[in-house]
C-alpha cells in the first residue's frame, strides 16, 4: 500500500485505488500504474491497494455479519485486523475512488466481492435505520471510476448478458454508499488483443481518469 499526503485545497482531492488482479503483469496492472500517474499529474494524493499482494482476506466473519444498530456499527468501525482497520479509514476519508479488476462471470474477482462485505460496513460506508432497504450513505466521494477488463465481445455483453457489472457498481453499490457519480469503462476483448491494441488503450487511460477525477 502507497500513502501520499492529502492536501485541503479546493482542487486536490484523495483518490483511494483498489486493484483487484492476482497476476502483477495483468493487463489491469498496466492500466492501473498509467491511472496513477494521471491522478498523480492532476495535483491529487492517492491511496493505493493492491488485493491480492496484500493478501486481503476476503471472508466475512460472523461478528461482521450485520447491518443496523448503534452498538453493532461501533463494533464493525473498529475491527481487529489492522489491515481491515486500513482499509475502512481510507474508504472514509477518500474523496475519489478508483477500482480496477477484470469481468470473472459477470462480478467482480472474489477478492473484491469480500472487500465489498468486509470494508462498505454499516458506520463507514452506509447507515440502515429503517426496514425500506434503503440505507443512508457516508462516504463524502462524488465520483468514482471503475475500470474493468473483459474476454466478451460488447455485442454480447449489451445483447445477451445485460453486464450485469454495470448494475453491480452503478445500482446496487456505490449510490447507496453515498458516491455521488459513478463513471465506468471496459477494455474488451482483452483474449486475441495485439500488443499495438493494448497500447491504443492504455492511451486512452489518462482520458477516463482527467473525465472522473479532473476538477
Amino acid at each position: 500500500m502507497q500513502h501520499g499526503d492529502h492536501i485541503n485545497t479546493p482542487h486536490c482531492m484523495h483518490i483511494l485505488s483498489i486493484i483487484a488482479h492476482p497476476r502483477p503483469a495483468s493487463f489491469c496492472h498496466a492500466i492501473a500504474d498509467v491511472a496513477h500517474e494521471t491522478v498523480r499529474s492532476l495535483g491529487h494524493s492517492l491511496s493505493i491497494h493492491d488485493l491480492y499482494v496484500e493478501g486481503f482476506d476476503p471472508v466475512l466473519r460472523p461478528e461482521e455479519a450485520y447491518t443496523t444498530g448503534d452498538a453493532v456499527e461501533d463494533v464493525l468501525a473498529k475491527p481487529t485486523d489492522p489491515l481491515i482497520a486500513s482499509h475502512r479509514a481510507d474508504i472514509a476519508q477518500a474523496d475519489g475512488l478508483l477500482v480496477i479488476h477484470p469481468n470473472w462471470w459477470g462480478k467482480p474477482p472474489a477478492i473484491l466481492s469480500g472487500w465489498l462485505d468486509r470494508v462498505l460496513v454499516p458506520g463507514v460506508a452506509y447507515r440502515l435505520q429503517t426496514g425500506d432497504g434503503v440505507p443512508k450513505g457516508l462516504l463524502d466521494i462524488r465520483n468514482a471510476l471503475i475500470l474493468n477488463t473483459s474476454d466478451t465481445a460488447p455485442e454480447l455483453e449489451d445483447a445477451v448478458l445485460g453486464d450485469p457489472l454495470d448494475a453491480i457498481w452503478r445500482c446496487c453499490v456505490l449510490p447507496y454508499c453515498g458516491v455521488q457519480n459513478t463513471h465506468r469503462y471496459i477494455f474488451r476483448p482483452i483474449a486475441g488483443s495485439t500488443v499495438a491494441q493494448r497500447r491504443d488503450w492504455l492511451d486512452t487511460v489518462p482520458n477516463h481518469v482527467r473525465a472522473a477525477f479532473g476538477s
